[in-house]
């Protein structure tokens, strides 16, 4: 089949269903990915294809080995050509993270989970939280990056290493084999039928 016939055939598939698409949709990437030829121009297209079928917000986690690249990788992914508003947080950030693309550069899900968790027990301290009222609630409203992830999308094969431990529990988890520099719309289409094609349980 013709590639653009078949591009043109999945989103058909995709508007077609009755299913809700996610509203919330997060990649999960690593540094070298971001070194590729081309990466910030398949970032840019998935940005635009994410919002064009019905997504609200894009998350993007950015796993880093060397703290050293999170200011030159800040940088570039400012320079996106995107409409959208763009929130990035490293590990020195603590302010939560509001805007419809959101990007995590090297701040694992187990220091955030661990700043909440300080901040909360600021707020016992304080007098502000009994400790036998906690919630979950408490926790989440610590978080920078506050918003659940319907759809997780990983290249490269199946490893998450250190992503949104709190917030992705519920997700629904998509894995291709499809590196970051091949990445095409026929393949954050293929993403979205996939997440159609589930029932979600959220744990139960």
């Amino acid at each position: 089949m013709n590639v653009g016939l078949y591009d043109r055939y999945l989103a058909f598939r995709i508007r077609r269903e009755k299913t809700q698409l996610p509203e919330t949709v997060a990649l999960v990437l690593t540094e070298r990915d971001l070194l590729e030829s081309g990466a910030y121009e398949t970032l840019n297209s998935v940005i635009h294809w994410a919002f064009a079928f019905d997504a609200k917000q894009l998350v993007i986690y950015v796993s880093v080995l060397d703290t050293g690249v999170v200011k030159t990788l800040k940088s570039q992914l400012l320079a996106l050509d995107t409409p959208y508003d763009i929130a990035i947080r490293s590990p020195a950030d603590d302010t939560k993270a509001d805007a419809p693309v959101q990007v995590s550069i090297g701040l694992g899900g187990k220091h955030e989970f661990a700043m909440a968790v300080r901040d909360v027990a600021k707020a016992v301290e304080r007098g502000e939280l009994d400790p036998d009222s906690i919630t979950e609630a408490d926790i989440e409203n610590q978080l920078v990056f506050q918003t659940a992830p319907d759809l997780v999308i990983k290249t490269g094969g199946e490893r998450l290493s250190d992503f949104m431990i709190w917030q992705s529990v519920y997700s629904e988890l998509y894995f291709t084999d499809v590196n970051w520099r091949n990445f095409r719309r026929r393949d954050y289409l293929r993403a979205l039928r996939d997440y159609q094609n589930r029932k979600r349980r959220f744990g139960e």
